[in-house]
């Protein structure tokens, strides 16, 4: 069956020589690995930039149930990243997020207020004009609710230590180590009921970076197979 949905690229693999494989998450379909054909032609320099990281596409697909592999028909750019390809610090938090989405999202099917989010996540980030250095804080937050994993926010002047393992808010510090102090738990509170995005919550890289390991943290407790990031260490460099 011939179907048109969007999409947003997640990777990229190598298969053969002239061929690729590209897991890409579509608003219609959920998680979808396509056969590229055809890649290494010089002709296909078009395809190579559609199908680089977090690319929002068009598509038009040969869906088959219960197959593996599907097939694209055709490829369209649908959102031409306007800054977040050329600002360093744009691009490296969207190749964090990216990271993130590829170890956290796996299902085949339609999600499509997950989907929503993902790409008003890119778009925001990417035409955003200052401000934006705690975008990935906020998105980690929002996209684990979306999960189904989501921080309760039972924070209180009696719950100050938030359990990682347990996923709220609790009056007295956990005996074991995964767990916020009182004053970064203030700041996940605030950043589960903020919808404007404070830029002021994490005024300096400090109390930024320690939130986000504490969020990968956050993550890898919840989901099996989450695996070691690694492109935060990135961030941590280039947000400093």
């Amino acid at each position: 069956m011939i179907c048109k949905t969007r999409g947003i690229v997640f990777k990229t693999i190598r298969y053969t020589d002239h061929s690729r494989i590209t897991k890409i998450f579509t608003e219609e379909f959920g998680l979808r690995s396509y056969m590229i054909r055809g890649f290494s032609s010089k002709k296909n320099t078009s395809l190579k930039s559609a199908l680089q990281p977090f690319s929002i596409l068009h598509l038009v697909v040969y869906e088959k149930e219960k197959e593996g592999l599907q097939n694209i028909r055709e490829i369209e750019h649908i959102h031409p990243y306007q800054s977040l390809l050329f600002d360093m610090k744009k691009s490296s938090i969207a190749l964090f997020m990216n990271d993130i989405m590829y170890r956290s999202i796996h299902s085949e099917e339609p999600d499509k207020a997950l989907f929503h989010f993902l790409l008003n996540a890119l778009t925001t980030l990417d035409l955003a004009e200052n401000f934006f250095e705690n975008h990935h804080l906020y998105f980690l937050t929002e996209l684990s609710r979306l999960l189904g994993f989501g921080p309760m926010n039972n924070f209180s002047p009696f719950n100050q230590f938030f359990d990682l393992q347990e996923g709220l808010f609790t009056s007295q510090q956990p005996l074991h180590n995964n767990f916020l102090i009182p004053s970064l738990s203030q700041k996940l509170s605030i950043m589960i009921s903020d919808s404007l995005h404070n830029s002021l919550l994490f005024p300096n890289a400090d109390s930024r970076n320690e939130m986000l390991v504490k969020l990968i943290d956050y993550y890898r407790l919840h989901i099996p197979g989450f695996g070691e990031v690694k492109s935060h260490l990135v961030l941590k460099e280039i947000l400093s």
